[in-house]
């Protein structure tokens, strides 16, 4: 894939199972930046279902030459994407070379798998932030983390302050705050339930009932990846 190369490269890769406002949000946000090109790429290009839509036109991952800025989304597939050697192998070439190696959701899972987060602290949705411990990642419960060139969000819409966050780094805060009054970012939520410290017993354990046996899926798949990461 042939890049402009005076232009600041941010690469999305994508997967299956990816959850699509952790990577579209931010890209709404990143893709208004001036002097910034952003690429959404997949293994082999393919195209990538996702709650309902269906990604196309996508960057071949391992034909992205490099990026300044690496974003992993997180999703229900994130643990068999830090399975899978192939991708996990495009994830540490781009993040080797990258000025920034970031993450929203449960992307840091995978950012972890590929051994950027030893000894860092690193945000995950809320649900899962014990699953980077293997990883001898330290866990942090911040909306948006930074740790160097690391900076990880929380949960999906976390995406949202993350993206925001970068654009300031990137391009300067004025830029990013025009970017934000553009979008009408002015959050206000209807309902005090995005946190299991504000949602109420009911609706904590209602969402904990529709997880089910994902959360031993998930850490045993965690453990795997933890395990690979070990010198042999």
């Amino acid at each position: 894939m042939t890049q402009a190369a005076d232009m600041f490269q941010i690469v999305f890769p994508i997967y299956p199972g990816v959850t699509h406002l952790d990577f579209t949000a931010p890209h709404q946000v990143l893709s208004r930046a001036p002097g910034v090109e952003v690429t959404v790429a997949s293994p082999d290009g393919r195209d990538m279902a996702s709650d309902g839509l269906t990604f196309t036109g996508l960057a071949d991952l391992a034909k992205v030459e490099r990026c300044d800025l690496l974003c992993v989304p997180g999703g229900l597939g994130a643990t068999e994407a830090m399975l899978d050697e192939a991708f996990m192998r495009e994830i540490r070439r781009l993040g080797a070379g990258a000025r920034y190696v970031t993450s929203v959701c449960t992307g840091s899972l995978i950012l972890a798998a590929a051994g950027f987060l030893t000894g860092k602290r690193a945000a995950c949705h809320w649900a899962w932030r014990e699953l980077l411990e293997p990883f001898g990642a330290i866990v942090d419960t911040g909306r948006v983390v930074r740790d160097g060139n690391l900076i990880t969000g929380g949960g999906v819409t976390a995406g949202l302050d993350f993206a925001f966050t970068v654009l300031a780094e990137v391009a300067g805060e004025l830029p990013a705050q025009a970017v934000q009054l553009g979008l009408e970012y002015a959050p206000d939520p209807p309902f005090r339930a995005g946190r299991p410290e504000l949602a109420s017993p009911q609706v904590l354990a209602a969402y904990n009932s529709r997880m089910g046996g994902l959360v031993a899926s998930r850490r045993a798949a965690a453990q795997e990846a933890a395990r690979r990461l070990q010198p042999a």
